[in-house]
């Protein structure tokens, strides 16, 4: 058994007919996030649908909806899963903040200026959330992935951070709400799929959202203005049900590993280059691939704007999520994510 299993671990994405051969039917039933965007329809469901079933010879097959054509909202998912209505799912970590702060340690705003960095950081805080996940919810973590880069979208002219003072900004998580109280705007809760009525309606001035999965979700045509410095990435955790994967055959739990750990750097190399195309994407730029680009207008990142960022992340978010989350978790923090960003909480 031991040798049988070793061999399954061994599977990569070209999997040989022997191993494929080896392993039981299954059938996976799969909830990804948000259907209108590019990490579903480029990453997530070609792999559950294409990919995973081509690379164990059509051993292991599923059925994926996004949480959104099943009417829910995401804030939801994990408990779900918890509860064994879901079996794989994804959700954002930003919507289980209010839960635990924990899901907000590895995607503070102004942690990560690049997705290299945000790597790091999501992979030093993993073994925490993992450990937190499995005690707190009986689910098992599968995998973090990345949107593409977290920017300012405004339905008015802007030129920089000061600019926000004032203006009612959609945050999703509260350490984002806190970035944006900082600059004297006002965090506006609000679900991703309401962000355009509430852009056309005025209900919101400005919102915050991948560079891409704002221009798939057609936020360019509400917004005029979008600015490339990135406040986050919005990591998306990929969890099952203990019971689920223990009720698993092994060599299938091995072959799962190992193929959602090929789909997560998938997805993580590129993010960063969906941060580059979005951003071209909604402003009509020549390295857009996409149908129907954006004419919105691009706004520079300044010195001025890195300083304060930089400011803000010290001076406020940092503080507010070290009293949300606790001594103890500080403490990991300071261990883990503070030793890869060469920056500690007192």
């Amino acid at each position: 058994m031991r040798s049988f299993i070793a061999s399954a671990v061994a599977v990569t994405i070209c999997a040989t007919a022997a191993v494929a051969e080896d392993l039981p039917e299954t059938k996976l039933n799969v909830v990804g996030s948000w259907g209108m965007v590019s990490m579903y329809t480029d990453f997530t469901k070609p792999f559950f649908t294409e990919e995973l079933p081509e690379a164990t010879g059509g051993k292991i097959t599923s059925e994926i909806k996004p949480f959104n054509e099943l009417g829910l909202n995401g804030s939801e998912i994990v408990r779900l899963v918890e509860q064994g209505t879901l079996q794989f799912a994804s959700t954002p970590m930003g919507y289980m903040i209010g839960d635990n702060a924990m899901n907000a340690g590895n995607d503070l705003p102004g942690l990560a200026p690049t997705i290299a960095r945000a790597r790091e950081i999501s992979e030093a805080w993993k073994p925490a959330i993992t450990d937190l996940y499995e005690k707190a919810y009986g689910v098992k973590v599968l995998g973090i992935w990345p949107y593409s880069a977290q920017v300012v979208y405004c339905n008015g002219e802007i030129s920089g951070l000061e600019d926000l003072e004032g203006k009612k900004i959609r945050a999703s998580g509260a350490a984002i709400g806190d970035f944006v109280s900082a600059l004297g705007g006002t965090a506006v809760s609000m679900s991703f799929g309401e962000v355009v009525q509430g852009l056309q309606k005025g209900v919101i001035d400005c919102a915050i959202t991948g560079s891409m999965s704002g221009f798939n979700a057609k936020w360019h045509e509400v917004s005029t203005h979008i600015y490339e410095l990135p406040i986050a990435w919005s990591p998306v955790i990929h969890v099952v049900g203990i019971d689920t994967w223990n009720g698993l055959d092994p060599s299938v739990r091995a072959v799962l590993t190992e193929q959602i750990s090929n789909l997560e750097n998938k997805i993580w190399n590129g993010a960063g280059a969906e941060t580059i195309e979005g951003l071209a994407c909604n402003t009509g730029g020549d390295a857009c691939t996409r149908e129907a680009p954006g004419k919105m207008t691009l706004v520079p990142v300044s010195d001025s704007d890195i300083a304060l960022r930089d400011e803000i992340l010290k001076g406020t978010v940092l503080s507010n999520w070290a009293k949300a989350c606790g001594a103890e978790c500080v403490a990991t923090w300071n261990d883990t994510v503070g030793k890869v960003a060469g920056i500690f909480i007192n």
